[in-house]
Formats: structure tokens, sequence, C-alpha cells
């Protein structure tokens, strides 16, 4: 599964590093080539030396050395998957918030490949509201971690920290590259955020959606090997590089994005908070504060999942979500019959961390062959790759 994969390990200061020298070894023997950059204060844990006998490569540790310099953009675009091992509680603080002060930061912040980490640290460190908060931020960008183990401390103690053992580091991006392949050659259209219906030149209905979740699952496709193309609403959070991004204000130009695509897509997730109702006339110029009362027409607007539901073909799979407040379960199969969906997402803003503008998300799929799957409450990245999995199983 590794055989010619390129793995760029990033070693922080951890006494965690000496197990590098194993992973090494490892993922040599499984047939990868592995360069090394190391932290300054890695150094004082395993030597580059060894690391760079095991991994027949020079190991980097420093921006410049002399009259050359170490090209971190390069090394970045050079790796299949970046695998930081250890991850110290300083690297991770610096990940979260692009402080860029080493040559491992440098070319984390650089790299245009996946990111997988592997945390160390004792575990009062590792519970630390900071530490958990930033081991949320860089998931939220795309990064992938695993998780530690259970055991015997560096301090001594027992506990929740210790980085997971090379064995397991290396089963988990054989179980990486094994995923990236499963959606190879499928073309998805995945639609994310609110959208706006104006009412004059500066005001707008609108919703809460901020569309993290959308951009979650178009980030999971991606990371599957699918070609995305995203239909992204209003939003302030950036697009994954990588994926065509088509970027949309209101409700019809989010239908026409998606209707000029849908004939060559294999599958479609329509998450977007799409408006059901846009006013009927948009003046010209910005409506003056009058009368005490003010009235505005609305129509409905183009229902684009129920559109994709009457011409998508024999295949083809079509997503849908729906945003319940009471009666959600026979709303949400209402919804999947009428809809001509094969799969909707339910959520419902009765569950604690769960709704627009959250970091996490709670869900149940169900299926158009009676299946009902029910989810805790995640992360969202976590919440995209149990959709992602769900349908790759229809």
């Amino acid at each position: 599964m590794l055989q010619n994969k390129k793995i760029l390990l990033g070693i922080s200061g951890s006494i965690a590093a000496y197990k590098t020298a194993v992973l090494v070894r490892l993922l040599i023997k499984a047939g990868a080539a592995v360069k090394v950059v190391m932290t300054p204060a890695a150094k004082d844990f395993v030597s580059p030396l060894t690391l760079s006998t095991l991994s027949k490569n020079q190991v980097l540790s420093d921006l410049s050395n002399n009259d050359s310099w170490s090209n971190h953009v390069m090394l970045g675009r050079w790796a299949d998957v970046m695998l930081i091992a250890p991850l110290s509680c300083n690297s991770l603080a610096k990940m979260a918030h692009g402080i860029c002060d080493n040559l491992l930061t440098a070319v984390y912040l650089s790299s245009t490949c996946p990111v997988i980490v592997a945390p160390a640290m004792d575990e009062d460190m590792w519970l630390h509201p900071a530490v958990q908060n930033n081991l949320q931020i860089i998931q939220q960008f795309g990064n992938q971690v695993i998780p530690v183990e259970n055991g015997e401390l560096a301090s001594g103690l027992t506990g929740d920290g210790r980085m997971a053992e090379p064995e397991t580091i290396l089963s988990k991006l054989e179980d990486f590259f094994l995923y990236t392949k499963e959606l190879a050659g499928k073309k998805v259209l995945v639609t994310a955020g609110p959208t706006y219906e104006a009412l004059d030149p500066v005001r707008f209905i609108g919703n809460h959606s901020s569309g993290k979740m959308g951009i979650a699952i178009a980030t999971e496709f991606q990371k599957r090997g699918a070609t995305v193309t995203l239909v992204l609403g209003p939003s302030a959070i950036a697009a994954p590089a990588g994926m065509k991004v088509v970027h949309v204000q209101s409700a019809n130009e989010m239908f026409t994005a998606c209707t000029t695509v849908f004939d060559k897509m294999d599958i479609a997730v329509m998450s977007a908070a799409v408006a059901d109702y846009t006013p009927v006339t948009v003046t010209e110029e910005k409506i003056k504060k009058s009368d005490d009362f003010f009235s505005v027409e609305f129509k409905k607007t183009k229902d684009i999942l129920k559109h994709l539901g009457t011409v998508k073909k024999e295949g083809q799979i079509l997503v849908g979500f729906a945003l319940e407040t009471h009666d959600e379960i026979n709303n949400a199969l209402k919804k999947l019959v009428d809809k001509n969906a094969d799969l909707i997402i339910l959520n419902s803003l009765n569950d604690t961390g769960a709704g627009f503008g959250t970091d996490t998300n709670k869900i149940t799929i169900f299926d158009k062959n009676g299946g009902e799957h029910q989810f805790e409450t995640k992360l969202k990245t976590a919440v995209a790759a149990d959709i992602v999995n769900t349908i790759i199983r229809l």
C-alpha cells in the first residue's frame, strides 16, 4: 500500500521522538520514500544521523545552512503526505495559529499535500482546553489526527497522551492511501453556505449558515480521490485548494450552477441552506425608512434538490439535508420521498452542538432502502467522513 509513496516526516521536540527511528525503518520496509524534517528541539531526543542513515536522505532542520537554504515550498510539494510525529504541544500551537519560526512550521504552512499528525504529551497537558482547542483548529484546516494512546508517560504517570506506536501509525497511513483511492475517477457536486436574496442594493434576506459543513464534505470527497465541484454561497470560510469552486449569491444563481453541471456528476450532495422564498421586487435604490410598518411580497425559489431528483439518471446518487426544528424524523422521511433523493441527512436545532455556525454537528442519515444511520455529536470534519462513508456503502 505504501510502495513508492512519498512520506515527509516532521519530528518535533518530544521524548516520543525516539520512536521515529522504528517508524522510518517500517516506512522504508513498506516501500515508501522518506524525507525527514526536524525542529531544533527534536535533535535533543533522536539523532539526525540515525534518521539520515535509515531514510537514506539528508535530514533537514534549518531554513538555511551557510550559503544554502532548504526549499520548504518544494518539500511540501514533493510529498504525497506530510506526517508530523510526534507533534508536541508547542508545535501544535504554532500550526493552529500560523506561527512560522522553524523549518518544520515553514514546510507545514506551505505544504499542498494532506497532513496527518500524531500528538504526544503528558496527560494534564493533553487535556488542557487550550490544547484541545488547537486540535480542533488544525482539524478544521483539514488535517487528520491520529489519536493518542493510554499508557505510561515520561512523567512517570499513566494516562492519555502517549504517541501512537509506530505500527499503529503505519496502519493509519495505509488506511489513508486506501481511502484516497476509493472515489478516484468519480465526479462530485457539493453545495455549501447560505444564499442571499436581495431586497435593494444594500440589503438582503439570508440565514446563519457558515458553510462549514458543506466545505468539510467537499474536502472529505477530495481526500478520497474524487474530482469535486463546490458551489459556494456567501461564506467567510475559504474553499479548499484543488477543487473547482463556483461562487454564487442567490438561490437562482445556485440553481443555475447546479443544473449546469449535474448531468456530468456521479454524486451530488446538497448541503447549502438555500432560501425557500425570494422578494418579488428588488428596488434599484436603497429603501428609506418611512412608515412604521413595511411589507415585502415573496415568491418561491426554484427547488434545487427536487429538480435534480426529477432529472437524475440511473447510477447517480443524490443527497439532501433536512435541518428541522420539530417533527424531525417525519419531515426528513417526507423530504426523502418527495425529492426522490437517495439519502437525507437530518440535523435538528434541538440537538446541542448542531446547527449553523458551530464546529460540531449531530446527524441521522435515512436512505431510500429504509435504512437509518445514527451518529453522535462530532466535529464537522468527522461528520463529513461519516457522510462520505455512508454514500460509499450505498
